[in-house]
């Protein structure tokens, strides 16, 4: 329900899907017949996607204003960016969406 961002996880020849509706984030196999995707992380408001050369998956998180660095497999994350409530200050953020990995 209501997909909002994919990346391809080429390793794994993956598709790795943020399920915004569910509230989860869910890796489909691209070589496998199977009908059910594996639930990554589950009970999030993800909006974004981004994974960096490491395969480090960030994950905006819009009901906490946060993103979050997870190795595959990782359950909680890492907080990286927000978290710290809605307001104007420059360690907030307020519903990050997309997110974008510069490689330098």
């Amino acid at each position: 329900r209501y997909p909002t961002d994919v990346l391809i996880d080429k390793e794994t020849d993956s598709l790795i899907i943020c399920d915004y509706g569910n509230r989860r984030v869910v890796r489909w196999s691209r070589r496998s017949s199977t009908t059910q995707g594996e639930i990554l992380i589950g009970n999030i408001n993800c909006y974004g996607l981004a994974m960096d050369d490491q395969r480090y998956l960030y994950v905006s998180d819009i009901g906490k204003n946060e993103v979050r660095r997870y190795q595959l497999g990782e359950k909680n994350g890492t907080l990286v960016a927000g978290g710290n409530g809605v307001i104007s200050e420059l360690n907030q953020l307020n519903e990050p969406t997309y997110l974008f990995v510069d490689r330098q």
